[in-house]
């Protein structure tokens, strides 16, 4: 027989005013990227009330394959050092900070850990979990919470692609997040469209599909919609080179063409539309 188990005890991160999960039911789908130029988007906001620029961390709670080491361009910069209390200090880079469990890996004979796998279940990860949680020194920081897991929430955002089995499972995490009361902040349809950088007056190719399943999901389950980001080079290449897209600018930004322009555009949008939801403006 299974042991009955109490309600799970809801947990404040210190230093923490605002938690944002940014997730899906799928892989694959950019949440990560999406995760990154957003709080870069929110960084990039000023408060109403202060004048200054927003506080915003991030946090990437992929204990399996933890990715933002590689799009902050932090990959086999060491252990995090510790504060005097034994809390965990973020690193930073682009003015913004960041902890993942890529950054706690050892790596392999010396080599890059980022191939380094993780194999544990059940207990061992929700240490590491926890520790990622509530051993951080957030000093002065918010933070984005990417795939989520324990914590309390004020929101989520929910990253998909147009393809059916992509909307199936946003549909899943829609209903998850609900059932644990965690408000849908809204959903972010990602490489909606294609749209040729060279060209003088281009038209929207719909690689993957047209969005217009995404929207009838998006009106069918009372979410809005943040924004629909166009599929563009610029943004992988700045992923690999270990930076956020929404700070490139110059000739960089002449290479994507008008879709890089949307796609800038939305993001900062979808940044505006979290802040109202979050109460921060």
């Amino acid at each position: 027989m299974p042991r009955k188990a109490g309600p799970i005890v809801k947990r404040p991160i210190s230093n923490v005013k605002k938690v944002l999960a940014v997730a899906s039911g799928k892989g694959g789908v950019g949440k990560s990227t999406i995760a990154l130029n957003l709080a870069f988007a929110l960084a990039l906001l000023k408060s109403p009330n202060t004048s200054s620029r927003l506080r915003v961390g991030i946090l990437d709670l992929d204990v399996f394959g933890p990715s933002i080491p590689t799009l902050m361009g932090l990959r086999n910069v060491g252990e995090p050092g510790l504060t005097e209390s034994g809390a965990i200090i973020p690193l930073t880079n682009h003015g913004l900070p960041c902890m993942s469990m890529g950054f706690l890996l050892p790596s392999i004979a010396g080599e890059d850990n980022t191939d380094t796998p993780i194999v544990w279940r059940g207990l061992m990860v929700q240490k590491a979990v926890q520790q990622l949680l509530f051993d951080v020194d957030w000093t002065m920081n918010g933070m984005i919470d990417m795939p989520p897991g324990t914590g309390d929430y004020v929101g989520a955002v929910i990253v998909s692609t147009p393809q059916d089995v992509a909307l199936s499972d946003v549909r899943k995490g829609i209903s998850m997040f609900r059932k644990v009361s965690v408000p849908i902040t809204g959903l972010i349809l990602n490489q909606s469209h294609y749209l040729c950088p060279t060209c003088t007056s281009p038209e929207p190719q719909y690689l993957f599909g047209k969005p217009d399943k995404f929207r009838a999901t998006a009106h069918r389950l009372d979410v809005p919609i943040l924004g629909e980001l166009p599929l563009v080079q610029g943004v992988s290449t700045s992923a690999d080179g270990g930076w956020p897209f929404v700070l490139g600018g110059g000739t960089e930004a002449e290479k994507n063409g008008e879709g890089g322009r949307q796609w800038k555009e939305a993001m900062s949008t979808a940044a505006e539309s979290v802040c109202a939801s979050l109460g921060l403006h």
